[in-house]
């Protein structure tokens, strides 16, 4: 049975009212509802970050370096190459490309490295660059988002993470990125790549000073925006880890973080997926989010390194996250970005 879509008023109402049994319970139905089959999905891929060198100086970010600085990087093609090579033979097809807003890499050194990718690992699905970075691409080439998405895409990039949304409220983001991106040109970045076919992730990084009618106004503008487009193959909520970082806030609780999971299922009743973040929550908590809305655990994480720098580092070999997913109750299921089964079901 379809649900009703709620509203914002309806959201904060099951958020003050319910607690996190109730509205696990309710998510957890509408997740069997979408999604009748006991499977839960995921990816084997890598994030590689081409460059730690950055201008956005975010508050919330232990992983950046300043132009200048002795710990600043970019990796070279061979550094890059070896990269995805250990990723194919370590059975991943994707790789997470992202890097920070380096002023001295232009527009073409993207270009270039795209090719090099495309020309040297042709199998490799390159799910990269965040709509801040492409966002500050446009600005520091003088083209329109829609012209670098296009010229991104026509190189190589095959799809887009949900990166640098944080909360798509500009006054949160002002306190704690006041240097990244507006809400409204993450938003048009994301447009223009549904335009032009390029499916994306959504995302949210929550637990760092903001109300939750903020987290609810960003929930709203991605479901907004998918009936427009359809374009989001999946929501990933994460919290904030505040350690090493310039916001001396108490990191959330993983209650929060599940009931927060919960509502985003409900809301969210145009997005198809929620992943699970493992990352930031570790292993049992990622299971328990399987039973509070999530159908998805994301990536096997061959390399991690922003959520590392903030001092928390969980890493979970395949066949350990397929276990984790099988204690649950569900069929563990590789799968492409765009969520699509890269394995046969067993019957």
């Amino acid at each position: 049975m379809a649900q009703q879509r709620i509203t914002t008023t309806e959201a904060l109402k099951l958020w003050n009212e319910q607690d996190v049994i109730e509205l696990g319970a309710m998510a957890h139905a509408r997740r069997m509802a979408l999604h009748p089959r006991p499977v839960v999905t995921y990816i084997v891929d890598r994030n590689i970050n081409y460059t730690n060198i950055c201008v956005s100086g975010c508050r919330f970010c232990a992983f950046y370096r300043p132009p200048g600085h002795a710990e600043g990087y970019v990796l070279s093609r061979e550094e890059l190459g070896i990269k995805v090579q250990e990723t194919l033979e370590l059975g991943g097809r994707q790789i997470l490309l992202q890097g920070g807003m380096n002023p001295e890499l232009g527009l073409d050194y993207y270009l270039e490295m795209l090719r090099f990718l495309k020309r040297d690992f042709p199998e490799v699905a390159v799910h990269g660059f965040s709509p801040p970075e492409i966002a500050y691409l446009a600005e520091s080439s003088g083209l329109s988002i829609a012209d670098v998405v296009a010229r991104l895409s026509e190189a190589g990039l095959d799809s887009i993470p949900g990166g640098g949304a944080e909360i798509l409220v500009d006054h949160v983001r002002d306190r704690i990125s006041p240097q990244k991106c507006s809400a409204d040109a993450w938003l048009e970045v994301m447009a223009c790549a549904h335009g032009q076919g390029l499916k994306t992730t959504a995302t949210m990084m929550f637990g760092h000073g903001e109300s939750i009618k903020d987290r609810l106004e960003h929930l709203e503008k991605l479901r907004a925006l998918q009936d427009a487009t359809g374009g989001f193959t999946a929501f990933i909520p994460w919290t904030f880890q505040p350690r090493n970082t310039k916001i001396d806030v108490p990191e959330a609780s993983s209650v929060e973080y599940l009931k927060f999971l919960a509502l985003s299922r409900l809301f969210l009743d145009n997005i198809p997926h929620i992943q699970a973040s493992w990352v930031t929550q570790g292993p049992s908590v990622g299971q328990m989010a399987l039973l509070w809305g999530a159908d998805d655990m994301g990536s096997t994480m061959i390399e991690e390194n922003v959520v590392a720098a903030a001092g928390v580092r969980f890493l979970l070999p395949e066949e350990e996250l397929r276990a984790i997913v099988q204690g649950a109750g569900f069929t563990p299921m590789r799968r492409k970005m765009d969520y699509t089964l890269v394995e046969a079901e067993q019957e």
